[in-house]
């Protein structure tokens, strides 16, 4: 159990490094690219990519397939995550600087804990609390109107908006995680950027040259495909407010590109939302959530390896190898034992 959960946790952290270098990367291909054919291209790259890498890197069998009931999750996750957020975000980076754009990010982290507990239920224990003051804390110091007026900036709410619609798709995500991930991003980015791509032809938007258009695919293959990916595998074991917690080390990544690539400024509310929000992650990292829970008996489908939650016979004719991971639908008896866990598939229980 925590050997899985440290791999989820380095699976998380590679996520958020990945995404995190797509904000000051698509700011320099924004002098070329309109915000909306940007977003059109990032996730056409995103899906391409997961559609052709989903021939090869899961074996038959390993991987659950989306059925009819998690189309409506998918759906919800497309447009939300795939056309609302990516728009929102390349409005914002035109008229705010890389490196604030890429710290306001973790907001995504506070929607999606807020999201997850009051709607979907998932526990939330002391230490996440502690994690999403810290960041809420960090992002109100980034996001104020630098002329000290009250009031936020238009550029820092439409990449505040940007994170909201990103915590409906990481909450609804989260419901079809044990699914085949690449094929969730598949359908994510290829639905999302046909979504986009209409919108640009009603709204005017100019399409970029081939070379443009063929680098901000490689950036959405890279910064999107992969990372989504490796969150969807993360959120199986960590569940959705602790995956985003850790996916908010992405802007710090962003943030030292953007230094190095657009020289902006390092000021002193800059360096305390950082540490500030390092605190944040860090204290989410150290939690050791335990306590005895049941079990109750539930039949579902995903891949998993015979451990102590999947103590199941196989028929005979059953495809699936059995000594390794294998995907197919199988139950569970009620158990009730105590050890330490996260919100994982086997542990989206109610707390007293």
């Amino acid at each position: 159990m925590q050997k899985n959960k440290n791999i989820s946790i380095w699976m998380a952290l590679l996520a958020a490094g990945l995404f995190g270098a797509s904000a000051p990367l698509a700011k320099l291909l924004l002098d070329n690219v309109d915000p909306i054919p940007m977003a059109a291209l990032l996730y056409l790259g995103s899906g391409l990519s997961a559609a052709l890498a989903s021939r090869w890197i899961f074996k038959p069998g390993q991987e659950a397939k989306l059925g009819r009931a998690n189309w409506p999750w998918l759906a919800g996750a497309v447009l939300a995550g795939g056309v609302g957020a990516p728009i929102l975000l390349m409005a914002g980076l035109k008229i705010t600087p890389a490196a604030l754009a890429a710290l306001l990010l973790n907001f995504e982290t506070v929607a999606t804990a807020l999201i997850a507990y009051l709607f979907f239920k998932e526990s939330i224990g002391r230490k996440t609390v502690i994690s999403i003051v810290l960041i809420t804390i960090a992002v109100i110091l980034l996001s104020w109107s630098s002329s000290g007026e009250w009031g936020f900036s238009l550029g820092a709410l439409a990449v505040l908006g940007a994170c909201f619609l990103w915590g409906l798709d990481n909450n609804f995500t989260n419901q079809i995680s044990a699914h085949n991930p690449l094929l969730i991003v598949a359908v994510k980015g290829l639905g999302a950027a046909a979504f986009s791509m209409i919108l640009s032809l009603i709204s005017g938007q100019v399409f970029p040259s081939v070379p443009a258009a063929l680098a901000a695919m490689a950036l959405g293959a890279v910064s999107y495909g992969a990372s989504i990916t490796l969150f969807v595998l993360s959120m199986r074991q960590l569940g959705a407010a602790r995956t985003s917690a850790l996916f908010a080390s992405a802007p710090f990544m962003g943030a030292v590109l953007s230094f190095i690539l657009f020289k902006d400024n390092l000021t002193l509310v800059f360096l305390a939302a950082t540490v500030l929000m390092v605190a944040g992650v860090w204290v989410l990292v150290s939690e050791n959530h335990a306590h005895s829970h049941v079990h109750a008996v539930e039949t579902h489908h995903h891949r998993h390896v015979h451990d102590e939650h999947h103590q199941h016979a196989h028929q005979a004719h059953d495809p699936a190898v059995i000594k390794g991971e294998h995907a197919h639908e199988h139950s569970h008896a009620a158990l009730e034992h105590s050890h330490a866990h996260t919100p994982d598939l086997h542990h989206r229980h109610e707390h007293g």
